[in-house]
């Protein structure tokens, strides 16, 4: 798993770690151990699912910041490079801080001990810690059970959707890969849950009675009314109504994860004995934004990592939503180990006009594969990706990048040198 800038400071400090995925907790907590064990040291929300959690990690953050609560949150993959990963009150790690995290690391003697993931989960630990924030917003990188996140005991779980990803390490099939996520849900502590396939919420449901653990579902315990005049926000189990909510991040499924975003807020303030403020909530709601989540980078010019099926269809949705009636041409790369026939099918039920990218990663597939792929009657491979964006931005209609969120890292460097 490539992460962009890491090496540099694995050079800097002769701290050797490998780039593959190796799941499993035994090396991460020998390592945190040698590092005095910082994640026990941390107030945790986990967050897990196959998409949704960047989002609602950020309504999380935006209401907790209004509420006057420090929050570090660790997410994956960057935007631009390593730094953004790691962030506090929405401020990224400097340099400076981070060669002061790996020469602690390096002491601690745990070069060739890690993936690359597991160090920097390592390094997040440690400058939270630091930080001395007062809440942590974690993100599981990959699954859930034995992603190297799950080392921590949380304030709260939330598991946003559960869709196929990752079936080479997660298994084949929904239910296995429901096993993964639930792994996050610990005992008797309250796990937030979005809609899921039937097969893995009855997964997840098992795992939270085994558990003990509190189990808040969306359409169950809590409910989300979206409108153009504004979202109401309800739960049963607490009696709480909050209306209207009005957001920037748009789609009828970004108000799902406002939903499970304000149930998670609204135990974090248990947890801190904080009272709970509406207006507070209504604002962080309205703050929250999110790079690659349906972005305009420029004119006419949008950004979205769709990158699966499930992901593909939320774009799909919130096209029709947004931009009724206007011609879509999608610019698209992805990872060859999607499902990109399947996200091409949907995408292609919006628009005929694909262009295919080429982008520096040894698992992306080849931007003719991809072309080949497709049954779009106007497709072709684009090579001055630069020119053709800004070519765009003075063009009707409105141009989707899609797919890899490494595609969206890579392509934004080029956008801001001509903005």
């Amino acid at each position: 798993m490539l992460i962009v800038g890491l090496e540099k400071y694995k050079e800097t400090w002769n701290l050797k770690s490998s780039d593959e995925i190796k799941p499993g907790l035994d090396a991460i907590k020998h390592a945190l151990k040698l590092l005095d064990n910082p994640q026990d040291k941390l107030a945790v929300v986990h967050i897990a699912g196959t998409n949704g959690k960047g989002s609602t990690l950020t309504f999380i953050e935006q209401i907790a910041m209004q509420h006057g609560i420090n929050v570090g949150k660790f997410m994956s993959p960057c935007i631009v490079d390593v730094h953004d990963q790691i962030q506090v009150n929405g401020q990224y790690i400097t340099e400076e801080e981070f060669n002061q995290l790996f020469a602690q690391m390096q002491r601690a003697g745990l070069s060739g001990q890690l993936t690359d993931f597991e160090l920097l989960t390592c390094a997040a630990f440690l400058y939270f810690v630091y930080r001395e924030v007062d809440l942590v917003l974690l993100e599981t990188g990959m699954g859930g059970r034995e992603d190297c996140t799950n080392v921590v005991m949380p304030i709260v779980s939330v598991i946003t959707s559960i869709s196929l990803e990752h079936t080479k390490f997660l298994g084949a099939d929904l239910s296995s890969i429901a096993s993964h996520k639930a792994g996050i849900i610990k005992k008797e502590k309250p796990v937030v849950v979005g809609k899921l396939p039937e097969e893995a919420m009855k997964v997840i449901e098992d795992e939270a009675l085994k558990k003990n653990a509190p189990l808040f579902v969306l359409d169950k315990q809590i409910h989300v009314i979206t409108s153009t005049t504004g979202d109401r926000y309800m739960n049963d189990d607490l009696g709480i109504e909050i209306a209207p909510l009005y957001r920037k991040l748009p789609g009828n499924h970004q108000g799902e994860n406002m939903a499970l975003a304000i149930t998670a807020f609204l135990e974090i303030g248990q947890h801190f004995s904080i009272k709970v403020d509406v207006e507070k909530i209504k604002k962080g709601v309205l703050n929250s934004k999110l790079q690659g989540r349906f972005e305009q980078v420029l004119k006419n010019v949008y950004f979205d990592g769709a990158h699966n099926p499930a992901s593909a269809q939320m774009l799909v949705n919130t096209i029709k939503q947004q931009f009724p009636n206007e011609p879509i041409r999608f610019v698209i790369g992805m990872l060859a180990d999607k499902d990109v026939k399947k996200v091409l099918t949907i995408l292609e039920s919006v628009s005929d006009e694909f262009y295919f990218v080429d982008f520096p990663n040894s698992r992306a597939m080849n931007a003719q594969q991809m072309l080949n792929l497709s049954k779009a009657s106007k497709k072709s491979v684009l090579k001055d990706r630069e020119g053709f964006l800004k070519d765009c931005s003075n063009l009707p209609g409105k141009t989707i990048v899609t797919g890899s969120l490494y595609l969206l890292t890579d392509l934004r460097k080029e956008i801001l040198n001509i903005k």
